[in-house]
């Protein structure tokens, strides 16, 4: 199949996007500067030697002793014995040494394995024989799981670190609260583990030798949150995270079309540097564009998060719904000065409109909202910079990036009709690790990744998701979708979050259920029935209503419908 779109009425117009981009911002991304990401980092650490790369907890490295650092680490891995293209986890929050690892373990010539800090024993165990690591760089605080699979898995090193050993004399009390004050690290013993500090001690001593690194080389192996199934590897290349820095870094200069470009960027980086959203968009794009990325080890301390922002000229802020939302309940958010912040990015899920239009009247500041995964590295599609609207749509494909909406039988669908969103640029992952049959399910023969979202493009090449396959429900033979419903939700005044799934039902096949988190304590379900009945038509209102203290979310923030499904 090809990417011709046909408009309503029979005319067909090829890649209606382009005819919507910013003057300034070209269809197709320049041939690459990097030939790798290692070569990405000792450029940028050259070049922006004197800067700080990243903060963390009131410590700052620059890109000087980012260089340093990662070259210690990277001549350790090799000391240790690991050969090119071996995998290495890392199992850490946002803090410095999780950079370091990352960067190290990509000049060793090695793949990393990200790895939530937050998984259970059987997740971890499953995530590291999947991947085969045969190393692991884990926070003590999570060093108990580690142990737990050790002898299950082919592990051969672990390297484990403290919160503090990278914030200086300060790290001492760090330690000491974290393991004495608040009992945040469960007694662990791993034989042979050596500490982060051992590491780079051993690395100084050692020569790193120069490892021949394409294009086409894996960089990463980026699980997904097996949504769908058991979690799978999403194979990356050095290529595909390239290229979507680049498409992104393009993407961004409209932004500064009309507001002048602050001469050094500063990032907030909530979101997990495990997750390719933070991973790409803050590391990657930050580290090419020179910028300092401060670091929140923990997003769910919102009262810290406010304090942090407060401290820090943010210029830019990549955040998901929940985060925005939670920030929008603080009162003391509202009280900070917005004037620095330039944009707030929205992706991973949804952004709801009520949350959007709160954050601009607060922040003055527009969320724009893309769309990715990780089989795309993440970013596939963004809304435009120095677009003044929010438009509920997740944007146009970025630069070499094509969109076609298939039905199920893989044709190309009008233009406004509802299908698959079928995606293909440089930024589409090689395969799944190890499951060619599985990659053979989302991939096309001409190249595009089945998403497994629903949606349809409009004539100026903007696209709308209305959920995921399998979210959907199904009421007397007419297709409702939970994103709708939450939205309406959401615009209710005593409604903190919502979530819809639809459960079994006699009469109708399906009916909605509609899950609250109330913000008004008086909220009833007679009230909320009431204002679903005003904004939706019948076949689409909630028929069961449940209050609940808190809706299941992923690390990242995303509410899980399917646990609400049980």
């Amino acid at each position: 199949m090809n990417s011709i779109s046909v408009h309503p009425g029979g005319a067909k117009s090829e890649k209606p996007w382009l005819a919507t981009y910013p003057d300034i911002i070209p269809a197709q991304i320049p041939p690459q500067e990097f030939t790798s990401l290692p070569d990405l980092l000792e450029k940028s650490c050259a070049r922006f030697a004197d800067r700080k790369a990243f903060s963390s907890m009131g410590r700052s490295m620059s890109y000087r002793e980012l260089e340093s650092q990662t070259r210690k680490v990277a001549a350790w891995l090799q000391g240790a014995g690991l050969q090119k293209g071996d995998r290495v986890a890392v199992m850490m929050p946002n803090v410095l040494q999780n950079p370091v690892a990352v960067y190290g373990i990509l000049r060793a010539g090695l793949v990393v394995v990200n790895v939530n800090p937050l998984y259970t024993p059987r997740e971890l165990e499953h995530q590291l024989n999947d991947s085969g690591a045969k190393a692991i760089f884990v926070l003590e605080n999570f060093a108990r799981t580690v142990e737990q699979v050790i002898n299950k898995t082919d592990l051969r090193h672990v390297v484990v670190s403290s919160l503090g050993e990278m914030l200086g004399p300060k790290g001492h009390i760090v330690n000491f609260i974290v393991r004495r004050v608040k009992k945040l690290v469960p007694s662990w013993s791993i034989p042979q583990h050596k500490s982060f500090r051992q590491v780079l001690s051993e690395g100084a001593g050692k020569t790193l030798a120069p490892v021949a690194l394409t294009g086409s080389d894996i960089a990463f192996l980026q699980y997904t949150g097996g949504t769908t199934g058991i979690a799978k590897g999403a194979v990356l290349t050095h290529q595909n995270l390239l290229a979507n820095k680049m498409q992104l870094q393009l993407w961004l200069k409209s932004a500064f079309d009309k507001k002048k470009q602050p001469e050094v960027l500063n990032f907030l980086c909530a979101l997990p540097l495990y997750h390719i959203f933070a991973l790409t968009v803050n590391s990657l794009m930050g580290m090419s564009l020179g910028a300092r990325n401060v670091l929140i080890a923990n997003p769910r301390d919102i009262p810290g998060l406010v304090q942090e922002f407060q401290k820090s000229d943010i210029h830019i802020f990549p955040g998901l719904n929940t985060l925005f939302n939670a920030l929008l309940n603080n009162a003391d958010f509202a009280k900070l000065d917005f004037s620095s912040l330039v944009m707030s990015l929205g992706g991973g899920m949804a952004v709801q409109r009520p949350v959007a239009e709160r954050w601009l009247k607060v922040t003055g500041s527009h969320i724009t909202e893309g769309y990715g995964l990780s089989e795309t590295s993440p970013v596939a599609t963004a809304n435009r910079f120095d677009s003044p609207e929010f438009t509920g749509s997740i944007g146009l494909p970025i630069p070499s990036t094509e969109l076609d909406i298939r039905d199920e039988d893989g044709n190309s669908l009008p233009l406004g009709e509802i299908g698959e969103i079928c995606i293909r640029g440089p930024q589409v992952m090689a395969g799944y690790w190890n499951k060619p049959d599985e990659t053979a399910r989302v991939m096309t023969p001409d190249g595009y990744f089945r998403s497994g979202d629903m949606g349809f493009m409009d004539e100026r090449g903007y696209t709308k998701i209305v959920d995921r396959k399998k979210d959907m429900i199904l009421v007397s033979g007419f297709n409702v979708y939970p994103n709708e419903i939450e939205e309406v939700a959401a615009m209710h005044p005593g409604i903190l979050e919502a979530a819809a799934i639809g459960v079994p039902d006699g009469h109708s096949g399906e009916a909605v259920k509609l899950f609250i988190v109330r913000k008004d304590p008086g909220l009833t379900e007679a009230d909320v029935k009431a204002h679903c009945a005003a904004n939706l038509t019948n076949y689409k209102r909630p028929r069961f209503i449940e209050f609940r203290t808190e809706l299941p979310k992923s690390p990242v923030g995303k509410i899980l419908r399917k646990d609400l499904r049980g």
